[in-house]
């Protein structure tokens, strides 16, 4: 695991878990894990259904909440987990000065599309849990922008999901920066308490990119193939290094306002002709967050390969990014199918999983 250690004692980015069961909270296996480097943790509603559905370690907890509403008995057994991961990466959030050590959870992904919604349930789950080290996860959509902004306004830290593209990035760096100064203008408010990541999806940028160069066909569109979902990431840093400078950041840092630090989702390489630490390897820089999957982590951890490469080869990358449109490659068009599947699919996890449990108190009554 030395190389998990080097990606933030060296290279300024943290490594964090992509998953969380109950059984890596009672096995100790997710101490082993922070001990090992692991830095924090995010989850979301299709880990939780494959958590709860395919394993037994739900089942007592189920049982006395078998008279509550379904959904109650699902955040129960959530919460319950969340609080535990929480315990974990205490001491890591204690130890960086509240930069680092984070949990996310997300708000019910029905609600992605309802502005006051999205507010409201990240309130009741922010106050509910009520720990510095909680991060509550929004989607990145249109809707999801004003609750950002409200949430960093009221001094909540935020992981903001499915970002696909880099004007969508943008928007969210901005409702970041003004949720930020709605604060500062807030007496004795304090900046410094208040953190966030851009969760910046990445392989699934690739596999809808490439299967339009496939269709394509030509010489110069296959040759573009498995570069993209990098390409834009390395951009995407570049911009966050533009934002997070000049006068109107500088106003904030002097308050202790902190970088919304890029995350890297969707880490796992989804094409097996691509090497399986591919988006680990090509995007390692300072203050960044990379959240992997269980197997990318192990495979990290075994023959990764710990370098700065997040802006190296921005020239190469640009003129990548760039090629795309020349081929007729809908950038744009990609961002809002895979912000429209990101989301569909969360749900269809969320509906399912309520689904079985409502089957399974069936059962047990």
């Amino acid at each position: 695991m030395e190389r998990l250690r080097r990606l933030h004692d060296e290279f300024g980015q943290s490594p964090w878990l992509d998953n969380l069961t109950r059984g890596y909270l009672t096995s100790g296996q997710l101490v082993a894990l922070r001990e090992a480097g692991v830095r924090g943790l995010t989850s979301n509603p299709t880990i939780f259904q494959k958590a709860i559905e395919g394993s037994p370690d739900y089942d007592e907890q189920f049982r006395t909440l078998a008279g509550a509403a379904i959904e109650d008995a699902y955040w129960a057994m959530v919460l319950a987990d969340i609080r535990g991961a929480l315990d974990v990466f205490a001491p890591v959030h204690d130890a960086s000065d509240g930069a680092d050590g984070f949990v996310s959870v997300e708000v019910s992904p029905a609600l992605a599309q309802d502005t006051e919604g999205t507010a409201a349930a990240a309130r009741r789950l922010s106050d509910a849990i009520d720990r510095p080290n909680l991060m509550i996860k929004i989607p990145a959509t249109r809707a999801g922008l004003p609750a950002i902004r409200a949430m960093i306004a009221e001094g909540r830290s935020v992981n903001v999901t499915l970002i696909f593209g880099l004007d969508r990035y943008a928007d969210v760096m901005e409702a970041y920066l003004a949720g930020l100064q709605d604060r500062a203008r807030i007496p004795g408010a304090d900046l410094s308490n208040v953190a966030s990541v851009a969760s910046f999806f990445i392989s699934r940028v690739d596999t809808e990119i490439d299967r339009r160069l496939d269709a394509i066909g030509s010489p110069e569109a296959l040759a573009l193939r498995g570069r993209a979902a990098v390409a834009q990431a390395k951009l995407a840093y570049r911009r966050f290094r533009t934002v997070f400078s000049g006068p109107r950041w500088e106003a904030l840092a002097a308050r202790g306002a902190r970088v919304q630090r890029p995350l890297w989702a969707s880490t796992s390489t989804k094409n097996p002709a691509y090497p399986d630490t591919l988006y680990v390897d090509e995007l390692i820089g300072p203050d960044t967050v990379n959240t992997l999957p269980d197997a990318t982590l192990a495979a990290f951890a075994d023959h990764g390969r710990p370098a700065r490469t997040v802006d190296v080869g921005l020239d190469a990358a640009e003129a990548s990014w760039t090629a795309l449109a020349g081929l007729g490659v809908d950038v744009a068009d990609v961002a809002d199918r895979l912000e429209t599947e990101g989301l569909a699919a969360f749900s269809k996890s969320f509906d399912e999983l309520l689904g079985s449990l409502d089957a399974k108190a069936h059962g047990l009554r």
